[in-house]
């Protein structure tokens, strides 16, 4: 078929009958070589079209056709038109998907490289020890001044800075915190102003938690362990760099804080993990308003697939994935059959309408201590209600509340044995008050590590709050 006549019969398409010649749904969903039929031919309609080829007519059997309109809208065209014109239109619809793929005659699969480039590694090599200041291992502080809420620089949570893995074994770090500022994986730019969102409000992930009376800062050795390299070009070689730099920092036995930057990044946080300790060894619980476990797209490292990535190199088993607030207009009922079949346990703000939060809650942190003793949490802030998170790319009213959200985040940094926690999603471009997503994305961060802190301290209660805290011990 020529590309003319291809013009022309998607042409005919989008005029004869209202149908939009770009996909209605998400391009994953059609891709899916595994979809199973989702259309019935009416009766009335199946003498009309017994007579079509027996591809064309499979074709409207598989339901690839809702890519374009909705099966009655459909249908309802189908009824008013000659069979040859249905059959140009089924034509018109299987040219725009012969199109969409990827055809090695005509499409290049990736964008080479110019490996000669004296600058090839450029953006991740480190600067030499040799060039820097003699100094000690260990952790220092950015602070000028004594009181050390002024600080000269801002750091997350307020703490010292490290930037070897020396300067974590010297300094027998519990928690580095580290920023990643990628945002390609995502449609929407904005997610690399994160990492220097939460600095600059620094001082809100410090200082005592007034729900237990634990200070994480005077409990860990926090440390600001700088920004990840990022390569502006290339989120496939950036998510590379991260996974090492993660993996540098679980080594030494402190818990790497990942703070984002979009989701794509749960693809290499995780993937460390599992280089540290074992595949199929961790478990994850993915807070998200998406499931991010989309197939069968043409970017295979992307903000909404991180999930599926991770499942299919089998760095995590399915039965080892919880996920928390799914609330978006997906998954489909396929996706959520192929999530029940890996293993998945997931809880959306259908089930917590139906059950309520704490029951929900409960559910999950039961969840979250079976099947592995160690713990990963990725923690996308569009979970979170937008009221709240106004700065987030892909906001999706209806999530959790602050008070929801923070209590159990503590509990489950308190109660399971968490090695990594990444915090991602922040986009600061479009926070309308410039500060709020920020103030409440240092209040998740401060949430777990106050559990760490309490983990540390031995307080193994299961949902404790300080007696000092919650009641004023006065005659009444």
């Amino acid at each position: 078929m020529t590309n003319r006549r291809r013009a022309a019969l998607v042409g005919v398409l989008a005029i004869w009958a209202g149908v939009p010649v770009w996909p209605a749904e998400p391009a994953s969903k059609a891709a899916a070589e595994d979809a199973k039929p989702k259309v019935e031919i009416p009766a009335d309609l199946q003498d009309k079209l017994k007579s079509l080829p027996p591809e064309k007519l499979e074709y409207l059997k598989s339901g690839k056709m809702l890519r374009f309109q909705r099966a009655p809208v459909m249908f309802d065209v189908f009824r008013n038109r000659t069979l040859p014109e249905i059959e140009a239109a089924i034509d018109a619809m299987m040219s725009v998907e012969a199109q969409q793929k990827f055809d090695a005659s005509r499409d290049q699969p990736s964008i080479p490289l110019d490996t000669n480039s004296p600058a090839f590694n450029s953006w991740k090599v480190q600067r030499p020890q040799a060039l820097n200041p003699k100094r000690e291992p260990g952790p220092f502080s950015l602070n000028r001044y004594a009181e050390g809420w002024f600080a000269a620089i801002p750091t997350f949570a307020n703490a010292p800075v490290a930037l070897t893995p020396e300067d974590l074994i010297a300094g027998k770090v519990d928690v580095a915190i580290v920023g990643a500022p990628l945002d390609m994986g995502s449609g929407y730019r904005g997610a690399k102003g994160g990492p220097l969102a939460l600095r600059k409000l620094g001082h809100t992930a410090a200082g005592n938690d007034m729900n237990t009376m634990v200070d994480p800062s005077a409990e860990l050795n926090i440390v600001d362990y700088g920004d990840i390299a990022v390569d502006n070009m290339s989120s496939e070689r950036t998510v590379h760099h991260v996974r090492e730099m993660v993996r540098d920092i679980a080594k030494t036995g402190a818990i790497p804080f990942i703070i984002g930057g979009d989701h794509s990044l749960e693809y290499p946080d995780v993937a460390a993990m599992a280089d540290v300790y074992g595949k199929g060894k961790i478990g994850v619980i993915h807070f998200d308003s998406h499931y991010d476990a989309g197939r069968g797209r043409a970017h295979l490292i992307d903000h909404g697939q991180p999930v599926w990535r991770v499942i299919n190199e089998g760095h995590v088993p399915g039965k080892n994935y919880i996920q928390v607030g799914l609330r978006a207009r997906s998954p489909d009922i396929e996706t959520f059959n192929w999530m029940r079949e890996q293993g998945f346990r997931y809880h959306t703000m259908v089930e917590v309408e139906k059950k309520g939060w704490p029951a929900v809650m409960e559910q999950a942190l039961k969840e979250a201590r079976e099947g592995t003793d160690k713990l990963f949490i990725s923690f996308d802030v569009d979970v979170i209600d937008p009221a709240f998170m106004t700065g987030t790319g892909t906001p999706v009213p209806g999530g959790l509340t602050m008070r929801e959200a923070v209590p159990m985040i503590r509990r489950l940094c308190a109660e399971t044995n968490v090695v990594g926690f990444d915090l991602i999603e922040v986009d600061p471009l479009v926070d309308e008050s410039n500060y709020v997503t920020a103030l409440n994305s240092n209040a998740i961060m401060h949430a777990c590590l106050t559990g760490i802190a309490m983990r540390k301290k031995g307080i193994t209660e299961q949902n404790y709050l300080s007696p000092l805290a919650t009641e004023h011990g006065q005659q009444r």
